[in-house]
Parts: structure tokens; C-alpha cells; sequence
């Protein structure tokens, strides 16, 4: 198979955005219910880590979507013209926590294109750094990396997964359903079918069922980690997911808080022993 030439996103490269929103409390409540949590944040109270992927999520008119239900390509990301788009990872640094109720902005910048070809084809990283501020002051600070990619061809083999770490201490299980998966695309206004239609999942994407967000494991992985360390304070997460996990199927989190007073690494390990996500946490006092 002969690779198609490389492509020029240079242009790109230096491309931002600014987004004002209100951290409205709401949609926080609805994501408490939904991930089953009995207290919510309420008005005036930070935003757990994580939750701020809630918000800056605008929906795009219905005629600007694309078959997979994410928005056309274009606008303000390269228009990267291979099928497949992912969600692969991100580095998170939390300044001090967004407050609930109040306004908040968020200035992106596309920092780095960078086209490979490997084993499974042609891939296109985007990576963008995101600063979400409020009253001016710097919240959070985020890059994050997109994946584009071929569809593989009819048949082929899913890669073999790393198994997960047989070292964790501390574990917590998680068995997603359909409905879970539904309520956070609606709330993460997360358009692509991979997430609640089975029969695109299956056929287009060759994929065994519905397929668990990325941003939704890293945000129970983030939580997770809160919990090993209920006395400090959360500053940074780096995640990367490694493998998919599925909408029929348990996966457990999980961590060794004993490995260091401020810094634990914590993963998400799917049915098989698979190494679903892989993550590290830092703690501050």
C-alpha cells in the first residue's frame, strides 16, 4: 500500500479561539447524577477536576455535521481529511479550582501538526493548549492531543493491547451502560456515533459495541485519584489512552497511593488485563 503524500498544516500552527462561558450549575448536577455521586458542587463551591470538559462545548447547526457526528472538518482545526478521529490524551495543570456559578474563559491555540505513518496507516496529531481563566486569572491549563487517522482495512486486526500493571492497591469498578454513555455525550455535547449508536460502532468502525469516552475515563480516573489523596489538592494529571473499553463490559481504576506522598499513578484496566488508560496524578498540600 503507498502512502499518501504528507500535507502542509502549517497554516494552522498558531490558529486560536477564545470561548466565554458560564460554569453553569446545572449542567455540574447533571454530571454528578449522572456518574451516581450523591453531593453535587453547588454555586460558589470549585469544580472537580475534570468537569470543566462540560463546558466550551458549543453544538454546531445539524447541517454541519459529518457522518460520524462529530462537526465537519475545517473551522477552526485543520481540515484533516482522514475518517477517523480520536481523542489521545492530555496533560492537565489546575492553577486553582474554576468556581461554579460564575463566568470563565478559554483562549486555544493549535501549538503542533505533526503526520506519521505507521503500522496502522496515516496519522495526523493536533495538538492544542487550551487556558481557562476566571476574572482574568489563570485556572487551568490544558494541552490536548487529537489523533487523526485511516480506517483500517476490512478485517484487519486490532492491534494487542499492553496489559495493565498488576501493582495497584487500591481499585474501584466501573459497569458503564448505554444510558451512561448517552447522558455524557449529551452533556459533553460529544456528537460521535462511536458513543450511542451500536450499529454505526459495529459497522463503520469496526468496533465490538459502544465505545466508552476517552474524556469520561480520564475524568473517573481523575476523581479516582481525588480519593487516594482526600487531604491534598490535585495540580496536575497526565493521561494517554492505550486501548478502548466498551459500553457492555466492566473495567476497574486503579492506583498504588503508596507509592509517593504527592505523586500516585493511577490506570483504567479493561475486562481482558488490558492497559486501557494509563495516567499519573500530582498532589499539592
Amino acid at each position: 500500500m503507498t502512502n499518501a503524500p504528507a500535507q502542509d498544516y502549517s497554516n494552522a500552527v498558531g490558529r486560536t479561539q477564545r470561548q466565554t462561558a458560564i460554569i453553569e450549575t446545572d449542567k455540574a448536577a447533571a454530571l454528578a447524577a449522572t456518574l451516581d455521586l450523591d453531593d453535587a458542587p453547588a454555586s460558589g463551591s470549585p469544580l472537580p477536576p475534570g468537569w470543566h470538559w462540560l463546558y466550551f462545548n458549543p453544538f454546531v447547526k445539524q447541517r454541519d455535521i459529518g457522518s460520524d457526528g462529530h462537526p465537519k472538518r475545517g473551522g477552526f482545526l485543520p481540515d484533516i481529511q482522514l475518517p477517523r478521529r480520536m481523542w489521545a490524551g492530555g496533560r492537565l495543570t489546575y492553577h486553582s479550582p474554576l468556581i461554579v456559578g460564575a463566568p470563565a474563559d478559554k483562549e486555544s491555540e493549535i501549538i503542533k501538526v505533526t503526520e506519521k505513518s505507521g503500522k496502522s496507516g496515516q496519522l495526523v496529531f493536533v495538538t492544542l493548549r487550551h487556558r481557562l481563566l476566571q476574572n482574568n486569572i489563570l485556572a487551568i491549563e490544558e494541552e490536548q492531543d487529537i489523533v487523526f487517522r485511516a480506517a483500517p482495512p476490512a478485517g484487519a486486526p486490532r492491534p494487542t493491547p499492553a496489559p495493565a500493571p498488576e501493582t495497584g492497591t487500591s481499585t474501584q469498578l466501573i459497569t458503564p451502560n448505554p444510558v451512561l454513555l448517552f447522558r455524557f455525550s449529551a452533556l459533553t455535547s460529544n456528537g460521535h456515533r462511536i458513543h450511542y449508536d451500536r450499529t454505526y460502532a459495529q459497522q463503520e468502525e469496526g468496533y465490538h459495541d459502544l465505545v466508552v469516552h476517552g474524556p469520561l475515563t480520564a475524568t473517573l480516573l481523575q476523581g479516582f485519584a481525588q480519593n487516594c489523596r482526600p487531604d491534598a489538592r490535585l495540580t496536575q494529571f497526565n493521561f494517554r489512552g492505550m486501548a478502548p473499553l466498551f459500553g457492555d463490559r466492566p473495567f476497574s481504576l486503579e492506583a498504588n497511593p503508596a507509592a509517593d506522598a504527592n505523586k500516585i499513578d493511577v490506570w483504567a484496566r479493561g475486562p481482558d488485563g488490558a492497559l486501557a488508560m494509563q495516567a499519573s496524578a500530582e498532589f499539592s498540600d
